[in-house]
Order: structure tokens, then C-alpha cells, then sequence
């Protein structure tokens, strides 16, 4: 995958989360923090770093730097992926 800065589209999740690891940016923490309602669960819980779980189901998902700013952006990867 190449880098294609924030006009890169993906199709799922796990393509998200996938980026966000190659580029070392799962474990930094987001520009402002975010509330998540689980897709799968429904629990609400709060995206502090790119890369985030949901506490009830392990719900993995994953947003981009330049689209961090807006829930509707960040997507489910899947279970503990």
C-alpha cells in the first residue's frame, strides 16, 4: 500500500487499521478523542488513539490522522483483529 495522504479511500476496516499499523501510528493518541458507539454491541466507549477496541466485545477499529476528526470515520476492523 502506498501512502496516499488524505485522499486515500478503503473499503473496510480492516484496510484502516492495517494502514494506520504500517504507518506507526496505532498507539498515538488522536488529536481530540472521540466517543464510539460499538457497531457490534452497541457500547459507547472512547477512541483515544488511532487504533481502538471497544471494552464490552473486542471490537476492533481504526481511523486515519486526516480523518480523525469525525466518528462517522472510523471503522470496524473486526474481533480482536
Amino acid at each position: 500500500m502506498s501512502h496516499e495522504g488524505c485522499s486515500g479511500s478503503f473499503e473496510n476496516g480492516k484496510q484502516v487499521v492495517d494502514k494506520v499499523r504500517q504507518m506507526g501510528f496505532d498507539k498515538q493518541p488522536m488529536p481530540v478523542p472521540l466517543i464510539k458507539k460499538c457497531s457490534k454491541c452497541g457500547e459507547k466507549f472512547e477512541m483515544l488513539n488511532f487504533e481502538g477496541k471497544c471494552p464490552k466485545c473486542n471490537m476492533v477499529y481504526g481511523v486515519t490522522p486526516c480523518h480523525a476528526f469525525n466518528p462517522n470515520n472510523i471503522m470496524p476492523a473486526g474481533i480482536n483483529y
